[in-house]
């Protein structure tokens, strides 16, 4: 049987869960209910818990919430999440505010809203950093980490796609310092446009380089008079206090997630321009991958994940230690090679080799998104849909095999 058939099979046991549970729910409050009944929704509640690699919604479709919607707050729109979690619980949802228009540059300031109770309530949204007022200056592609020996909240940002800055909390995220611009010192003179992230940053766990933090970041190169992107990683060996960049993965290579495997690799997932400016149109329409032994400062050849389909488009990706030891990696994106929708969330079992479990979270237009694992097998989505006019949160359970 398809993986398909088998996944129309599983949708047909959460609505038979929720027709029965919504049919005991009424008859227990009419007379009692009926212990046969909760018998038999119970059974075919177990079947879906042991579900191999299954994923649904944790709760009601209806509980998504539209954490920032374009026109709130006086901006125009709301694009480019970022979601984190603290050691303390809090969940942080950065993104950029675009003031005037939906373009990558302009007036373009970094917002925040904190969460303390896992997403269920969230506060007001606070600008992490603004500059110039009404000027248009583009302050944007947010992307932190967190030391988990301080607790401090490592914030990387961009100004203008030409200056790398790093703001600090030491609160969880309530205030902020004012920024230090890093550029000089991880930006090479060859370079032109740069980013940073956007998404998660990590903290190296094991090998020589442990309590590394390391930043993913792309940049572009002038190549025979046209750009040329690369990805590549930053990062600090003295608890953010000073940065320096690796070198660069591969060309044709843009935005960026990585994550430590088991033995202390770094695995880095990438936006792939090479079928559009590469001309090579058969390494198009997927996702590159490269590989790090030394902590990000080189890397291995480029390769192109066959099942992580993309249209050209940022993607999220985090790693997941559980309690045995063992590991699952999360990944999201627009699952297509043509356009911009059906944001699909992925896991693997064996650090990307193969991503066996699928859950489609949104079949409309839906684009960049950022993942956090909040434990107890859920794992968080904050995601750009509706065509960028909502950035939109969202709980997924997994069942994990």
């Amino acid at each position: 049987m398809s993986a398909d058939y088998l996944s129309l099979w599983a949708c047909g046991l959460v609505l038979l869960a929720a027709w029965w549970g919504r049919r005991l729910a009424a008859v227990g409050g009419a007379c009692g209910g009926s212990v046969g009944l909760r018998r038999r929704w119970l059974g075919c509640v177990a079947v879906l818990a042991a579900w191999p690699g299954y994923l649904a919604v944790a709760g009601d479709e209806a509980e998504r919430s539209d954490l920032f919607t374009s026109g709130m707050g006086g901006y125009h729109t709301y694009r480019i999440p970022a979601l984190l979690g603290t050691p303390r619980g809090t969940l942080l949802a950065f993104c950029e505010g675009r003031k005037t228009s939906r373009n990558d540059d302009g007036d373009i300031d970094l917002l925040l809203r904190r969460s303390t109770d896992g997403g269920r309530t969230w506060e007001a949204p606070q600008v992490v950093y603004e500059e110039g007022d009404d000027a248009p200056v583009t302050i944007g592609n947010p992307c932190a980490v967190v030391d988990g020996q301080t607790q401090t909240i490592w914030l990387a940002f961009c100004r203008n796609n030409t200056d790398v800055l790093f703001s600090k909390s030491t609160d969880d995220g309530r205030t902020w310092s004012a920024p230090v611009d890093v550029t000089a010192s991880v930006k090479r003179s060859e370079s032109g446009w740069y980013a940073t992230g956007p998404g998660i940053g990590i903290q190296l766990k094991r090998g020589p380089h442990a309590g590394r933090l390391v930043i993913p970041c792309d940049h572009s190169e002038e190549r025979e008079g046209r750009r040329v992107m690369y990805s590549h990683a930053i990062f600090s060996d003295d608890g953010g206090r000073t940065w320096r960049a690796g070198e660069s993965v591969s060309p044709h290579t843009d935005e960026c997630q990585l994550v430590e495997l088991g033995d202390g690799t770094l695995l880095i997932n990438m936006r792939n321009y090479w079928g559009r400016d590469g001309g090579r149109p058969e390494r198009g329409g997927r996702r590159a991958v490269a590989r790090s032994h030394d902590g990000g400062a080189t890397w291995s050849d480029v390769s192109f994940d066959a099942t992580l389909v993309e249209p050209i488009c940022q993607a999220s990706l985090i790693s997941v230690e559980r309690p045995d030891g063992s590991r699952l990696l999360c990944f999201a994106n627009p699952a297509s090679s043509t356009t911009r929708h059906r944001l699909t969330l992925r896991v693997s079992f064996d650090e990307g080799a193969t991503w066996p479990v699928e859950r489609l979270i949104d079949a409309g237009a839906a684009a960049y998104s950022a993942l956090a694992w909040l434990g107890e097998g859920q794992v968080a989505i904050l995601y750009e849909r509706d065509d960028y006019r909502y950035l939109t949160y969202l709980v997924v359970a997994i069942e994990q095999p």
